[in-house]
Parts: structure tokens; sequence; C-alpha cells
């Protein structure tokens, strides 16, 4: 099934290009780790497969926004537990908040989904469990007018991959395939190799 490294590097990529069309896939809902140690599962929007490049929605006032400035390194870790694939992946991850990628991806997303930018900044304290929304907000789907202080607070998280470390688990005996390329520009090519799992 996988006996060569490009199999693996394909089944990656195919998974990748699956993962945020199809949200019933196990690979739509990876979990994001930056370089502050700190993990948390994030829907994944988009992949670029010639760029090698994850899109992913964020709140700009996220704690995540200031470490990705800090130290732009992040991994990332997929897993198919019906297919017993397991896809860590590291790259380097940029915040963008403006340009046409992001205003696309803003006029994309349902007035629902662009409501949870009206609200109090992730993590911001509160005496009661809240969702943050403004309570005029709870519930209700707010208009177009209604969103416009919203949009400052949306950003991309865009995460361009450098390395993949691909393992398959199976009762025959695992298989584990790693892949690197030096450049983060979707120009490098893959190299890859077997590893013990």
């Amino acid at each position: 099934m996988f006996e060569s490294l490009d199999a693996c590097l394909a089944d990656c990529r195919d998974r990748l290009i699956r993962a945020p069309r199809d949200r019933k896939s196990p690979m739509h809902t990876p979990v994001i780790v930056t370089a502050d140690v700190d993990a948390r599962v994030m829907v994944l929007r988009a992949f670029d497969a010639a760029a090698w490049r994850l899109r992913l929605h964020t709140d700009t006032r996220a704690p995540k926004a200031a470490a990705i400035a800090a130290d732009p390194r992040i991994a990332v870790l997929f897993y198919d537990k019906g297919a017993k694939i397991q896809i860590r992946a590291r790259g380097t991850g940029e915040i963008l908040r403006t340009g046409p990628e992001v205003d696309a991806a803003w006029n994309a997303s349902t007035r629902f989904a662009r409501r949870c930018y009206l609200g109090e900044g992730p993590g911001a304290g509160s005496d009661r469990p809240t969702s943050g929304l403004p309570s005029e907000f709870a519930g209700v789907e707010p208009d177009e007018t209604q969103l416009l202080p919203a949009r400052a607070n949306f950003a991309l998280l865009a995460i361009t991959l450098t390395a993949l470390d691909w393992l398959y688990l199976a009762h025959t005996g695992h298989l584990r395939a790693q892949f690197t390329r030096e450049a983060a520009d979707g120009a490098a090519a893959w190299a890859g190799r077997w590893v013990s799992p």
C-alpha cells in the first residue's frame, strides 16, 4: 500500500487537500502548537498544495498572534483514527491582517462566524460563564453594518510547511517516513527518508 516515499508524501498532500473541503475529515481540525508550547485545535480552512501552505482563521487579539510574531515556528498535528495515519508537521507561521486573501476569507465567512470577532478578545477574563459576545448578539445573526467593527479583529494564520513526519499504524508493522525541504517558498523539493516508528 505505502511502498515508496513518493506514495507517503502523496498521501500527506491528498489528505491535506481533502481536510479543509470535508468537515467530516478527521484532519479538518488539527492541533496547532506555537513556539510558546501552547496547543489548540483549529479549523483548517484551506491548503495550497503547490506551496504546502495551510490557512486558518484567527483573532488578532488572541495570544497566539503575539506568540507567532515573536517566534514564527509552528507544529501541526493531524490524526485520522480510521485510517490509522498521523501526520506531524512543522513550519513557519504568519498572521495576515490585511490584503485580498484576508478580505476574501472574511467575505466568504457566514455572518454567524464573523460575529465571533465582535466579542471580547480570546482569553479575556469574566466573572461568569460567557461566550464573550455582546448580549445583543447572543443567538442573533448581525447584519453587515453591525459586523463592521469585527473586521479589525479578524486575521488569517498562514503556515508554510517545511517538515512532515508521516506514521501509518498497522498490526503487521508500523511505517514511518519523514520529509524536509530547505526553502519555504514552495519551490524546494521534499527530501524523504524512511525511519523506524
